[in-house]
């Protein structure tokens, strides 16, 4: 039977970690083991056949590392390293063999150097082969970034037919390293269609449990669940896990009861595991898959937004039609203004923000591209693409980093045929606007007709109705006054019919009228009762957000109408009450201290924040005609880097913001650095940064690099698969006053510990600081670490530690 077909009816069982387990035979298996397939493929056959032995139904081919990004130095090719493992595994004789695709070990996009079309390339390539070998499905798993996850999916759809299982790996706030959270993940995965969404590595079962419920609630495909052994550790030079095999199976019985509905082991679980984790729990029941349909969600990478359940407001400011200066801007291909709309809407309390940029005698695709890319940096609001071309369309959808509502598709043919196909392949959710070949039809009747047209159209492309959203079209008043009662039942009868989120675009009732922004407030309230749930308006309009927050606590939307009094307890203050929730009057910024000067420079400290590293040069360049070079560093600079690092511990921001103040904060060094005298220039002091022998991982690593230089510190980074007397010399040569060292994988922990032992020989005086996702506090003073980094933000405290800095 095909196990599509299986998945979620019949519970399945994985295999255990298998580098942990090379490392067992294999006392130096180098960066690569993937490479063993070739060289000791005797020994991979080995450990697999323990685990068909145990009861594993699907073994996971020796693959996890072959991408040409990993093995550019190798001498094989990924073609035979992946055929090779693929045979091996299916000479041992599982039910199913998966071809394992795990992370490139670089950061992709604009949080690192390789690109997105590079990163798919690379795993288009090993899916080849893989499913040229005879692969039964592909199994990407303990991806740290939603985006290069998509990324390896995409290559999955476009190169091979075979069920896709997806799994990220969690950090100890129930969010990737990137910062998306397992609803987000979901939302995600579950638009390009993947077959089942996984959780792995990371920790051990236990810790997991937040996150399994959270993926088990938000997700309508089984969930996959493969823990460690708990946390690593060094007994007598070896490593060991603190969860033994009865205590593994113990909590996979607990995780079993939950609904997962496939199970296996990440680092640390032997053959003992997956046997007992199989014997404490083939008897659970796997529950009934089906139930109430999800409702629709769109998401960016790290926020998702449901819609259809409460209103949502789609801020509609990015449009170059009424805005000559955001016009003006565009036409130049600056996206300055673009990016302020961005942040003020967020602001003024807009959930999602609409994007069009639609001029004459531009190429609107790529400036699209350009758009959503800036707005992407600098908020994290999920978006609505506001085009009717199929390519400007897909030039968007190729990377996007989330799940957009593209705006729009309609009821003709050629519309449905240009659009639907690209919103499925690249996971979109689409507002269906409801006219067709013969306009907008009168009557609310005729505009369902089309709705049922667009959903039936979807459905045959594979786009479920959780998926859809409809915008039954306003009309504008002043010419057909009777169109008005005619959208309102259309909004009522379509929810109605199929429960999907409505949308309408508010101001176009008004056109043509006197005091407009009444007759927009007034249509709203109408429309909203009408069971309008999507809003597209001017978040800016104090007057119709407070329409919004007042219509929430009436409606029962708003529990306890809590949001509400949090938002106008003070409405004592007229002025306070007229600005709406999330907006500020002039007088309020003036008290907070957050008035702009005419330079703008008390709002560096915000730019450092908000990642402006384009916006923030001319205002330096202005700042510095006026005040000392250090003085810019020491009062804004340093104090935008320490409240963006004080947003990212509370967890109010997430790794990408910290990477784009820092790239900020860069910008904004160059420019003083052309007017800095030497001798004013201080470093801290030097620290030199490595990833292990044998770990060609080293993502880390570079973005503490990054960081800790824009605090100050002279970095000298020797890059990854570093000897450790490579390390010792560099650290004595540079006069370093902190060492730190980085390792992904179980098999090279061994080797930061002897690097550890070679500098504690040979300069006692340096203390080391270690970090990476096999490392853990214990670990590290296991391993005789002075310090231990879980992020970027730890390690700069710590060499402020050191340094007295």
């Amino acid at each position: 039977m095909d196990i599509k077909t299986i998945l979620g009816n019949e519970r399945l069982y994985l295999d255990g970690g298998m580098g942990s387990m090379i490392q067992k035979r294999i006392e130096n298996p180098g960066p690569i083991p993937e490479e063993l397939n070739l060289t000791h493929p005797e020994v991979i056959g080995e450990i697999q056949a323990a685990y068909v032995a145990a009861g594993a139904d699907i073994l996971v081919a020796n693959t996890f590392g072959a991408n040409g990004h990993k093995m550019a130095g190798s001498p094989y090719s990924v073609d035979e390293v992946v055929r090779a493992a693929v045979h091996i595994a299916k000479a041992r004789h599982p039910r199913f063999v998966a071809m394992d695709i795990g992370p490139t070990g670089a950061l992709i996009g604009d949080l690192g150097d390789l690109s997105f079309d590079a990163a798919k390339a690379c795993f288009a390539e090993a899916v080849r082969a893989g499913a040229a070998a005879g692969a039964d499905l592909i199994f990407i798993e303990t991806m740290t970034d939603i985006y290069e996850a998509r990324a390896a999916v995409l290559a999955a759809k476009e190169h091979c037919d075979l069920p896709i299982i997806c799994s990220m790996t969690y950090e100890d706030n129930s969010r990737t390293l990137t910062g998306s959270d397992p609803e987000t993940v979901v939302t995600i995965l579950e638009g390009l269609g993947v077959d089942a969404i996984g959780i792995n590595c990371s920790t051990g079962p236990d810790k997991m449990m937040p996150v399994i419920d959270r993926l088990l609630k938000a997700a309508s495909v089984p969930i996959v669940v493969e823990p460690n052994a708990g946390l690593p550790r060094v007994v007598d030079g070896e490593t060991v896990y603190d969860i033994d095999a009865a205590a593994f199976a113990g909590s996979m019985c607990e995780i079993a009861v939950k609904g997962a509905a496939v199970l296996g082991g990440c680092c640390g679980t032997t053959p003992d595991y997956i046997a007992a984790t199989i014997a404490r729990t083939r008897s659970v029941a796997l529950p009934a898959r089906g139930g109430a349909r999800r409702p629709m969600r769109i998401a960016s990478s790290t926020r998702t937004v449901t819609l259809g359940t409460d209103i949502r407001v789609i801020g509609e400011a990015i449009n170059p039609t009424t805005n000559p200066e955001l016009k003006a801007d565009l036409r130049q291909g600056r996206m300055a203004v673009v990016k302020r709309l961005a942040l003020e809407q967020k602001q003024q309390g807009a959930d999602i923000l609409d994007v069009n940029v639609g001029l004459p005698e531009v190429d609107e695709a790529a400036l699209m591209v350009q758009a959503v890319h800036a707005i992407s940096q600098v908020v994290e609001l999920p978006l609505q693409i506001d085009s009717t071309k199929p390519e400007v369309i897909e030039a968007v959808l190729k990377n996007y980093n989330g799940k957009p509502l593209v705006n729009s598709v309609n009821g003709e043919a050629a519309s449905m045929a240009g659009i639907l196909p690209i919103v499925a392949h690249y996971g979109a959710a689409v507002l269906g606007l409801t006219l067709d070949d013969d306009g907008i039809p009168a009557t609310a009747a005729g505009r369902v007709a089309v709705a049922d047209k667009l959903i039936a159209e979807a459905a045959k492309q594979g786009i479920g109705v959780e998926h859809i959203a409809i915008d039954c079209l306003v009309l504008t008043a002043s010419a057909q006054q009777a169109g008005v009662r005619e959208t309102l039942d259309a909004v009522r009868a379509v929810k109605a019919k199929y429960g999907v989120p409505t949308v309408l675009g508010v101001s176009n009732i008004s056109f043509g009228l006197p005091n407009r922004r009444l007759i927009n407030k007034t249509f709203l309230t109408m429309a909203l009762s009408a069971g309008l749930d999507t809003p597209i308006m001017k978040a800016a309009d104090a007057e119709m957000m407070n329409a919004v927050s007042a219509y929430r606590a009436l409606a029962g939307l708003d529990d306890g109408c809590m949001a509400y009094v949090a938002a106008y307890k003070d409405d004592q203050n007229i002025e306070m009450a007229a600005a709406g929730p999330g907006q500020t009057t002039d007088a309020q910024n003036e008290e907070n201290g957050e008035a702009v000067s005419a330079s703008g420079e008390a709002d560096v400290i915000g730019m450092v924040v908000d990642g402006l590293k384009d916006e923030i040069v001319p205002v330096v360049q202005e700042m510095l005609t006026r005040m000392p070079p250090m003085d810019i560093v020491n009062n804004y600079l340093i104090p935008g880097l320490d409240k963006i690092g004080d947003l990212f511990e509370t967890g109010e921001v997430f790794l990408p913001n910290l990477i784009f103040a820092a790239e900020t904060v860069q910008n904004a060094f160059a420019e003083i650095k052309k007017a800095i005298k030497s001798d004013e220039q201080t470093v801290k002091g030097t620290v030199v940064l490595a990833t292990v022998k044998g770990d060609v991982h080293d993502i880390g690593k570079n973005i503490l690099r990054v960081i800790m230089e824009n605090y100050g510190y002279r970095v000298v980074d020797l890059g990854k698969d570093v000897d450790p007397e490579v390390i010792v010399d560099a650290a004595r040569r540079e006069g370093a006053g902190l060492v730190g060292l980085s390792a992904l994988m179980t098999t090279t922990v061994k080797n930061m510990e002897i690097t550890i032992a070679r500098l504690k020989a040979e300069l006692p005086e340096v203390p080391v600081m270690v970090g990476g996702a096999v490392m853990n506090e214990t670990y590290a003073q296991s391993i005789h670490a002075d310090f231990y980094g879980k992020d970027a933000r730890a390690g700069v405290a710590i060499a402020d530690k050191v340094f007295g800095g």
